[in-house]
């Protein structure tokens, strides 16, 4: 993605900046000010960064949903009757994930600020591709259950930990493309997961393991390779970066202090920090807005299968025509993180993919018809799979501070991501083939995610004219105006640094 040459101002980039050399300069003064930076291409430089951190991250992350979601897959192959559950102990399973991969998320966030990504994200990986293994030498009931436990408390850190990790890299007009492309892998792991099943579905009987089995024992052993070559191949924090030279470094911090991200040089772990996280407005709707997203989404991922499977297509033909149905469903998310980082307004696509998803749901609630409820399905697709990542960049634009944001990010995908015990009960066996309790209670979350959505984008919208008519402006050592029910600072840069995106020259995204 090229960088804009166009001037910041205070509404497009939310800070108060000064050109030098053509480049955007924080009013409190540079980073490394003694490091000569005249000699780095800028865009040159973000193209290497991108191959360093995008495509892998991706890549682990296209494995990490397909080792949480193939147990959908594996169920078509006589999973369920070969470890003697039933469907409310199958849905038990799906269930108990979620709790401890919601429990886990935002303490995950903590430990890698304060650890390096690729210890720690690497030590994850390997971690749950041992138990994604194991699942598939269990004998009975009890034995998947806590598989399935241990899965979603190792997998937690990666989906929350790398969309914080890549917020610190990119400015906040950059990162919903690199949030899209990223979870993206999420919908290559549906079309991916449904060929893989269908490949290794026909290992069934080798060395005594049904085809469900080799699923879980195969896509296993690969994440905890990929997890241990991970830490020579993830990248830390851009400030002790070892593939960059100092003054790339000094660029890529320079160019996000440049965009109101102030404490893109470093900031001490303080409480105050975290509470800003725990006690903000922000944080708390937007864990409304995620989880009328996130709970359809695992709805549709670990259902899909299934449903298609329901209206009358066998196992291998139901899990091949999930292939189309995610094709279609990444597309829509690279493009739709391509234009909302363009054009901004990214509560209004949230809006209108959501409105999407509700007619695709309100079709499957309707139809009677294979072919009508499985156009239905493309449509539900193409509106759920490209918000999460426009919400997540959403609220990342919004948060300023590394930890604020670090913690803020956990806490709205680990909401999100409890809702996937609710999606995981909502299809039951009773209710074949058409599903209408499950499709009805993923539309009312779709309609609870669109008042959240727009009571999001009000507020922010009101906020920021507050601050355009000077209401929020603090008073400033030897400068005119401000409130003192706004702060007294001795700088500006002060009032940045204490306030974050509570500063009166901040601008909210819409």
């Amino acid at each position: 993605m090229t960088l804009s040459s166009s001037s910041p101002s205070i509404s497009e980039k939310g800070d108060v900046v000064h050109l030098e050399d053509g480049k955007a300069v924080p009013e409190g003064g540079l980073y490394n000010p003694h490091v000569d930076v005249s000699g780095i291409d800028e865009r040159a430089l973000m193209r290497k960064v991108d191959m360093r951190t995008v495509p892998w991250l991706s890549f682990l992350y296209l494995l990490c949903f397909l080792d949480r979601t193939s147990i959908g897959n594996a169920k078509l192959y006589n999973m369920e009757a070969e470890l003697g559950i039933t469907d409310n102990q199958y849905l038990v399973c799906l269930t108990i994930f979620f709790i401890s991969y919601a429990l886990f998320e935002v303490p995950s966030n903590i430990v890698l600020k304060r650890l390096k990504p690729s210890v720690w994200l690497s030590a994850l990986m390997v971690l749950w591709g041992i138990m994604m293994t194991v699942q598939g030498l269990v004998h009975n009931y009890s034995g998947l259950l806590v598989m399935r436990w241990m899965l979603g408390a190792f997998e937690a850190g990666l989906f929350p930990g790398v969309t914080y990790y890549l917020s610190c890299w990119y400015k906040r007009s950059e990162f919903g493309i690199r949030a899209a492309i990223f979870f993206s892998a999420a919908t290559i792991s549906g079309a991916f997961g449904g060929l893989l099943a269908v490949g290794i579905a026909k290992m069934n009987g080798i060395g005594g393991k049904p085809a469900w089995a080799w699923i879980f024992i195969i896509e296993g052993l690969i994440t905890i390779a990929a997890g241990a070559v991970s830490y020579w191949i993830i990248v830390d924090f851009p400030d002790n970066a070892t593939f960059l030279t100092e003054a790339e470094r000094t660029v890529v911090i320079r160019r996000l202090q440049g965009d109101a991200q102030f404490s893109a040089a470093g900031e001490k772990m303080q409480w105050r920090h975290i509470k800003k996280a725990l006690t903000e407005w922000k944080t708390y709707l937007a864990m409304i807005v995620y989880a009328g997203i996130d709970m359809p989404l695992y709805a549709f991922a670990l259902f899909l299968p299934s449903i298609i499977n329901q209206l009358g297509y066998s196992a291998t033909k139901a899990n091949l025509l999930t292939v189309p149905v995610y094709a279609l469903a990444c597309i829509s998310t690279c493009l739709v993180g391509f234009f909302a980082d363009r054009y901004g307004n990214r509560g209004m696509y949230n809006f209108i993919l959501l409105s999407i998803a509700a007619v695709g749901y309100i079709i499957l609630i309707a139809s009677r018809n294979a072919a009508l409820s499985y156009f239905a399905v493309f449509l539900a697709a193409c509106g759920i799979y490209p918000c999460i990542p426009n919400t997540v960049a959403w609220m990342s634009n919004n948060s300023e501070g590394t930890y604020k944001r670090s913690v803020a990010l956990a806490m709205v995908i680990s909401w999100g991501n409890l809702q996937g015990a609710v999606s995981s009960n909502v299809y039951r066996a009773n209710q074949k083939p058409w599903y209408p309790l499950g499709h009805g209670l993923v539309l009312m979350y779709i309609g609870t995610g669109l008042i959240a959505t727009a009571t999001f984008r009000f507020l922010l919208k009101r906020e920021n004219a507050r601050r355009d008519r000077g209401e929020r402006d603090e008073i400033i050592e030897g400068r005119e105006g401000g409130f003192e029910v706004n702060g007294r600072f001795e700088s500006v840069e002060d009032a940045k640094r204490e306030k974050g995106d509570e500063w009166s020259g901040y601008r909210y995204t819409l």
